[in-house]
């Protein structure tokens, strides 16, 4: 269920984004056709993205309280480090800023800020019905996911997205929700702007088994120009990151604005001229000059702090090197090629996307889903796995999305134990089976409270949580030092008698995941927690007690 209304809350949300894009872009923009930048005059394409950078700066320099990093790396920082707990200044940042991108002009994707306002839906929403945080990650998982579907019409590019990017893993437990999310957000998709592919094209496959040595070029330059975007990227952000947020958005908007007066087709998205590469419209120079320009001007954008995604850009660049790659092979070999040049620059596409972003899996998907081409997976899988290992072991490249975390002064680590951790809810592992008292007490006292059989006894003074002892200590004492009919008016001091099995103790809120208990270990130097969450205003209730060693257990087994 919740994954269902993640997807409906995230569907609607990039159903407003486009009617909103898309209907300045209209007003804005002469002739017909959402991206119709090439028919602006050359003063306008330059303005354009000047004006919108500028903009972007002052939204940024007034109401980001110093949020500057959006999309998909901000969601794949908050998962890690924040439980998948995402703003309301972050959501409104995302929508207002990458629309006044996209609406300039800017050399940016759409799909980056759709991913994370269907995050940011999501996980407001689970804040708002206070789930526990590993729930909370799951929504955000489903609502990253309902992104894509819906921007692209592409459920299960949106599933594989998800887990492959931002969930990274493969359980039966995380497939449900987020599928049952995809669905509910293609569907309202669908309703509002239709069930057409993102692109349009006949279709298309490999004409000859001789051509797979085309097939591994395609994915040698996809790798090879996903790795020069990326350490361009890099080089931009890296050596922006000291010059105030408003001067780097206004000198992206230069740099988008001057590649635009020289090449017009780089400016927005650029699905337009994708479409031109699926259908072998664009000649030969033209293509490394749209590739080249793109490169420069979506690494400028996002590099210097532009509110917008890559995965659109990605696909142009791709696009447009596959097609340049099927051209110059047909040219060079003997008799020709007998697949179309389409069928290489939709290589392009899903090998850029798979190396840029070190997703194979959802590279693959994306090419079937977006051209409804089966005929594509066989190829597609050759190019998806040698661009993906050109970028990451040829040439030593992250994703563009961990470049842009790391050069943002921020990190990213994950690892097995970690995802263990974070998927399990303290309140699932913990021990209900306990007794809060005074760590004073009189033996008559403690014998009624043993009767009741706890497990562990959590010890206060002056009301607040002090050490945990597991019950057995007392009714042991009690049994060697007062017999065991124990009675009497002196009291027991509890953090003085011998115990194997007394340890210091935190607190954490139920909500909290293992991982979130590990980092409260280690900060508070204590061996168990308590596990808390206020009932009422001023009362808090204990709801169990978690020690290392259930901990371990827990991800151990």
């Amino acid at each position: 269920m919740l994954g269902l209304l993640s997807g409906v809350l995230a569907g609607s949300v990039i159903v407003l984004f486009r009617y909103l894009v898309e209907g300045f872009q209209d007003f804005m923009l002469p002739g017909t056709g959402a991206e119709n930048y090439e028919a602006l005059p050359a003063w306008a394409r330059v303005a354009l993205p000047v004006g919108g950078g500028l903009l972007l700066g002052i939204i940024f320099r007034l109401w980001s309280g110093g949020q500057y990093v959006l999309g998909i790396a901000s969601v794949m920082e908050r998962l890690a480090y924040h439980q998948g707990y995402l703003t309301v200044r972050g959501f409104f940042l995302q929508f207002g800023g990458a629309a006044v991108a996209i609406i300039s002009g800017q050399s940016v994707g759409r799909e980056g800020p759709h991913v994370y306002l269907g995050a940011a839906a999501a996980s407001l929403f689970g804040q708002r019905l206070a789930l526990p945080n590993n729930t909370i990650r799951s929504m955000v998982g489903c609502g990253a996911a309902a992104g894509i579907a819906a921007s692209f019409n592409t459920p299960l590019a949106g599933v594989i997205f998800a887990l492959e990017v931002l969930m990274l893993e493969y359980t039966l437990a995380s497939f449900m929700p987020i599928i049952l999310a995809t669905v509910s957000a293609t569907a309202i998709s669908n309703a509002a702007l239709g069930t057409e592919p993102a692109f349009s094209v006949h279709t298309m496959h490999i004409g000859s088994l001789t051509e797979l040595p085309v097939v591994i070029m395609v994915g040698l330059v996809a790798g090879t120009a996903s790795a020069v975007f990326v350490r361009l990227l890099r080089l931009f952000a890296s050596h922006s990151q000291r010059i105030p947020i408003w001067w780097r958005t206004s000198l992206a908007g230069l740099i988008v604005g001057l590649c635009g007066w020289l090449v017009p087709e780089v400016l927005g998205i650029g699905y337009d001229t994708v479409q031109d590469s699926l259908h072998g419209e664009i000649a030969l120079g033209l293509l490394l000059i749209l590739a080249a320009t793109k490169i420069v001007a979506t690494s400028a954008s996002v590099g210097l702090g532009i509110p917008g995604g890559m995965i659109g850009p990605a696909f142009f660049i791709g696009a447009t090197l596959g097609s340049l790659t099927g051209i110059a092979a047909d040219q060079l070999i003997p008799g020709g090629l007998g697949s179309e040049t389409g069928f290489y620059a939709l290589l392009g596409m899903g090998g850029m996307m798979a190396a840029a972003m070190h997703a194979p899996l959802a590279g693959l998907t994306a090419m079937v889903e977006l051209t409804y081409n089966p005929g594509i997976i066989m190829p597609g899988m050759l190019v998806v796995t040698v661009a993906s290992l050109t970028a990451s072991e040829l040439f030593r490249t992250e994703s563009l999305f961990i470049t842009m975390l790391k050069t943002s002064g921020l990190d990213y680590k994950t690892d097995p134990v970690l995802q263990a951790l974070r998927r399990v809810s303290v309140g699932s592992v913990m021990s209900r089976s306990f007794e809060r008292l005074n760590h004073h007490i009189e033996p008559g006292k403690a014998q009624e409270l043993l009767a009741r059989q706890p497990e562990w006894l959590i010890l206060t003074r002056d009301s607040q949580p002090v050490s945990l002892m597991k019950a057995i200590e007392l009714a042991r004492y009690l049994q060697e030092t007062r017999g065991p009919d124990a009675t009497g008016k002196e009291e027991i001091d509890l953090l003085s008698i011998p115990a194997t099995h007394r340890f210091d103790i935190a607190g954490i809120h139920l909500a909290a995941t293992l991982q979130e208990a590990l980092d409260r270990l280690r900060e508070t130097g204590s061996e168990a927690l308590f596990v808390e969450r206020m009932a009422a205003p001023a009362i808090t209730r204990i709801y169990g007690v978690l020690t290392r060693e259930m901990l371990e257990s827990a991800y151990r087994y």
